[in-house]
């Protein structure tokens, strides 16, 4: 796995991606002690909100970002955003209102939502191969693991000598490392394609996303996984704290079990999927995150708790660490950072429904039925996209015929009916069979 790490170009992004992650991570912690700070047992509620703004932040400004950043240096762009992100977590620590919780939020996370899928559509045009991307996916996934393990362990060394507020100073830290590794690199330019209005350009990543079967599957799918990572998110300190009666550091360490979980799959999974195609590795995973949440129901000590995570963990790595392979093998290159920032959006629609869910069921009715409500939307949502995901819609060659396109257009110049690695463009605006 870590031989694709010898790409210079790729290493310097990792290394950015960990530095912020551990950042971020610290920033995670932070957030949910300011919320119970701030507002006690309520605070799943608090985050909750906050959590949902952050969706909101994601839905909107994703597919607008997208729609520009072919237009604009990738490594200006990203750099830029990271020092806007870094600005704003500057501020955190001096926050005393609930309000201003939610208006830097939104702030911090509309810079986000410009800079990860720009950041994840670049990958794919630096690693060309399929087994080097594959790695390098699944080191990703891995970085973010690791980053749930060793933000809170860091969080809860930190917090035996220091308030959480301090936390956030390693949030401005990593962003302003990440900008620095990202400006010694040279990044690919993005392709642009033929020209079109704002519209089209805002709007062709979801089109190609609602318009492929594997991926209105995905999405499906995305909102399993929100509601099983929405459960940890949001519940966790209240679980912790308030049912449980146990201190920070305890809090951290539960976040951890999750994170630990993860890491375990994605170690396993570059070998896993040379034995097992992403679609059932996918709908194992979500398989485990609804059985995870009806147990979740059952959860009556800490240690109960911890083990759950590890298992929810480990089902939302198998669930979301392929995505991104999914996603390059129904795109071109010129159309993939539209379509992995609709992923982006869509995903985190998915959690716009989820993060408030759980945090209302938990602070209006109880815990446990926080984990029915999860794990109703989460059965259903794996149902639809068992449904929707059908083996024969897997199939990358696919054969078809253009009865639109006139004889003497390039794409049919060896006739009218063939096959051939299918993807929605302009050639191909429809899938065949749907």
């Amino acid at each position: 796995m870590l031989s694709v790490l010898k790409n210079r170009t790729y290493r310097h992004l990792f290394l950015a991606q960990v530095i912020a992650l551990v950042g971020t991570g610290l920033a995670t912690v932070a957030l949910g002690l300011l919320a119970f700070d701030l507002a006690g047992a309520q605070a799943g509620a608090v985050l909750g909100t906050a959590l949902a703004i952050k969706m909101a932040a994601y839905i909107g400004v994703a597919p607008v970002a997208a729609a520009f950043a072919e237009h604009l240096p990738r490594k200006a762009m990203l750099v830029t955003l990271d020092l806007v992100r870094a600005a704003v977590a500057l501020l955190l620590p001096f926050v005393t209102e609930i309000w201003q919780v939610y208006v830097l939020i939104f702030v911090l996370q509309s810079a986000s939502a410009a800079f990860t899928p720009t950041f994840q559509a670049t990958i794919p045009d630096i690693l060309p191969d399929e087994r080097e991307y594959t790695r390098a996916l699944s080191l990703s996934r891995l970085a973010y693991d690791l980053e749930s393990v060793i933000s809170p362990m860091l969080a809860a060394l930190l917090l035996t000598v220091v308030s959480f507020h301090s936390l956030f100073a390693g949030t401005v830290v990593g962003f302003l490392v990440s900008a620095a590794m990202v400006a010694t690199v040279v990044l690919p330019a993005a392709i642009r394609g033929p020209k079109r209005s704002i519209y089209e350009r805002t709007t062709k990543g979801m089109r190609i996303f609602l318009r492929t079967p594997r991926l209105r599957g995905l999405l499906a799918l995305n909102l399993t996984v929100a509601a099983a990572s929405a459960m940890v998110i949001v519940n966790t300190v209240v679980l912790v704290q308030s049912r449980f009666g146990l201190p920070q550091s305890s809090t951290a360490m539960a976040l951890m079990a999750f994170g630990a979980g993860s890491m375990i799959v994605a170690l396993a999974l570059p070998r896993l999927l040379e034995r097992l195609d992403d679609r059932k590795a996918m709908l194992a995973g979500g398989a485990v995150l609804v059985v995870g949440l009806l147990l979740g129901t059952f959860v009556n000590s800490y240690w109960s708790l911890v083990g759950l995570w590890v298992a929810l963990g480990a089902g939302y790595s198998l669930a979301q660490t392929p995505s991104g392979r999914i996603l390059r093998r129904s795109s071109t290159s010129q159309d993939r950072p539209a379509l992995f920032a609709a992923q982006f959006a869509l995903s985190h629609a998915c959690w716009l429904i989820t993060y408030p869910l759980a945090g209302w069921l938990g602070a209006s009715v109880s815990l446990t039925a926080s984990f029915i409500g999860l794990t109703l939307v989460a059965a259903m949502a794996w149902i639809l996209s068992k449904q929707i995901w059908r083996p024969e819609y897997d199939e990358e060659v696919v054969a078809h015929s253009h009865v639109d396109l006139p004889e003497n257009h390039p794409h049919v110049a060896e006739g009218k009916a063939h096959a051939h690695t299918f993807v929605i463009d302009d050639d191909h605006p429809k899938w065949p069979g749907c």
